[in-house]
């Protein structure tokens, strides 16, 4: 009887046990949040038009978590005055600045038609804005480097310090040179910190067996808002979509992990609006990390746990045991078409493997499958659109099979 017991006993600890540890797991599962950012962004610090309190003000306001200030070769930090264009457009935009802010917060000086502006740092306002688990500004920079007149920018995310752009003997060689300069800073602090290749089509500077020969690089942008990036490319250039499958079937012959595609605004101007403007909402990623912190949400990209997005809302993304799914947030009067992009082993190309008119769907990736994507193509037309793109898109990142 003592036996018998004991044995309900023990089974009973044992159940609670593995249901503590179910219930463990679905908290880890719970605590993951989905955090919307932009990655590519300019201010009065470079060649944007609007000063970067109002930019991160205007981007907290849209419902984004996070924000990286992107100024050309320049951290916003000592002193620097900017001379404010006798245009009204831009003297009305000051003088509301002015009101907002305060003669206290704005330091500047006028004398007869020259306005000039003392710009705030980083660490000035930032604590504007910064506010735990809902809205977090990246340290960054946009490396702005150059071969024969070609314009060669990288983004370095989560930066330590600031990187001197480096030069090189081709287009590759300085590529390569910047990304190991980020990589070599990244390993001294020890901090997790992200770079990426911009705009490739821009002046038609980085052509894809460019961006094959890279070594180290992870991210680039499979779309970016300014109107002049060519991201569909032209009658004979490949457009960005096209270009990171290529680059991934060479990365994977090549034993390289895979390359993640972001979307960006790369967002300049803030005052005049239109398909001519490089205007802020046009493109950002969607990341799932556990917390709203820069090193957390570089892991989390870097394990590809994020989507990038022109206007469509994902309300599921997963990917386990070989099957993806994917599910595009339901409205009223808007269609969804999902398309399972993948490569074959032995192929050279990618193809469209499974296509679902609706907002959900699934895939299942065998193991003769290099890797597979989705895009997700809705009928709602994206608000002021570049090139011809005028439907909303999202690209989630490419899977590989998980076989023993």
């Amino acid at each position: 009887m003592k036996s018998f017991s004991f044995l309900i006993l023990f089974l009973c600890l044992n159940f609670i046990f593995v249901l503590s540890c179910t219930q463990k797991t679905s908290q880890e599962e719970s605590s993951k949040h989905w955090y919307k950012g932009n990655l590519h962004t300019h201010s009065y610090w470079s060649d944007g038009d609007e000063f970067p309190e109002v930019i991160m003000k205007w981007y907290k306001e849209q419902g984004y978590q996070f924000v990286a200030l992107s100024d050309h070769n320049i951290f916003q930090e000592g002193e620097k005055w900017k001379s404010i264009k006798a245009d009204s457009l831009y003297r009305d935009a000051f003088q509301a600045y002015l009101s907002e802010y305060g003669e206290e917060w704005v330091e500047y000086m006028q004398e007869d038609e020259e306005l000039k502006v003392k710009l705030k740092t980083y660490k000035e306002y930032a604590p504007l804005y910064n506010e735990k688990e809902k809205f977090l500004m990246i340290p960054a920079q946009e490396i702005t480097a150059g071969f024969e007149g070609k314009p060669l920018h990288l983004n370095l995310t989560n930066l330590e310090r600031l990187i001197v752009p480096m030069e090189g003997g081709s287009v590759v060689e300085v590529l390569q040179n910047n990304i190991n300069a980020v990589l070599e800073q990244r390993k001294a602090s020890g901090k997790p910190m992200m770079v990426h290749i911009n705009h490739p089509n821009f002046i038609w500077a980085i052509t894809l067996e460019d961006m094959i020969r890279l070594k180290g690089e992870r991210f680039f942008e499979v779309y970016n808002g300014h109107p002049a990036v060519h991201n569909l490319g032209d009658s004979t250039r490949m457009g960005y979509e096209a270009m990171w499958d290529f680059i991934n079937i060479a990365y994977l012959e090549k034993g390289q992990p895979l390359i993640f595609g972001l979307a960006t605004d790369d967002s300049h101007n803030y005052h005049k609006q239109g398909a001519k403007f490089s205007n802020a909402g046009r493109g950002w990623v969607v990341v799932e990390a556990d917390s709203l912190e820069a090193g957390t949400l570089v892991e989390a990209m870097e394990r590809g746990d994020f989507y990038a997005s022109t206007g469509v809302e994902l309300e599921k993304l997963s990917y386990a045991n070989n099957v993806l799914e994917v599910a595009a947030l339901p409205k009223d009067g808007v269609n969804y078409t999902l398309e399972f992009i993948g490569c074959k082993e032995g192929e050279k190309d990618t193809q469209v493997l499974k296509t679902v008119e609706g907002n959900a769907g699934s895939f299942e990736v065998s193991a003769d499958l290099l890797f597979v994507r989705c895009k997700i193509t809705s009928s709602e037309p994206q608000h002021n659109p570049v090139e011809n793109m005028k439907n909303q898109l999202a690209w989630t990142q490419p899977v590989r099979p998980e076989y023993n």
